[in-house]
């Protein structure tokens, strides 16, 4: 099996990267690409409700629990302890699609665009210390940089910048 073409978007808290990575899905979609994406948390997340069935299966410890209707299935992994898994892991878990897009994990050595908006948490540029930061989207100037540098709105544009980086073929009909 091939490995997924992959490409990251990358930045501090409250860069943009969720409303880039929304609007790049929504785009690549459009474009007949079937789409996945793995988001990164740095903190303790969970997607259950307390008291729900699914819930109580992982309070009594299951391992994985899986909810599974018509339209969707979810499997919830707990980790009990145990460390991360690596992003090599978590990649290997998705079904084929012809792009995963990744949320974080910017320590990654992927592909990756380098998000940045004004309102941010850190305004501190990765691009200079990340070889693997291959371009910039920014809600303002950018200078000093050699990198191609994108209005973080441009959706269109970053598309198209993001299939040429990973090779992306044409969508099958």
């Amino acid at each position: 099996m091939t490995a997924p073409k992959v490409f990251g978007i990358a930045g501090w808290k409250n860069s943009g990267k969720t409303g880039l990575a929304v609007r790049l899905v929504t785009e690549f979609t459009r474009r007949g690409y079937r789409i996945s994406t793995i988001k990164h948390a740095h903190h303790d997340f969970d997607i259950d409700k307390v008291g729900a069935d699914s819930y109580r299966h992982r309070e009594a410890g299951a391992h994985e629990v899986t909810i599974v209707s018509g339209t969707r299935y979810a499997i919830m992994h707990e980790l009990r302890g145990a460390p991360e898994p690596a992003f090599e892991e978590i990649l290997a878990r998705l079904a084929p699609c012809d792009l995963v897009l990744i949320e974080g994990y910017k320590r990654e050595p992927i592909p990756k665009i380098e998000a940045r908006r004004l309102e941010a948490a850190n305004r501190q540029p990765l691009a200079p210390s990340d070889p693997h930061i291959s371009a910039i989207a920014a809600d303002h100037p950018v200078a000093d940089t050699a990198l191609p540098v994108f209005d973080l709105d441009d959706t269109g544009a970053i598309a198209d910048f993001i299939a040429t980086i990973v090779g992306l073929d044409q969508p099958r009909p």
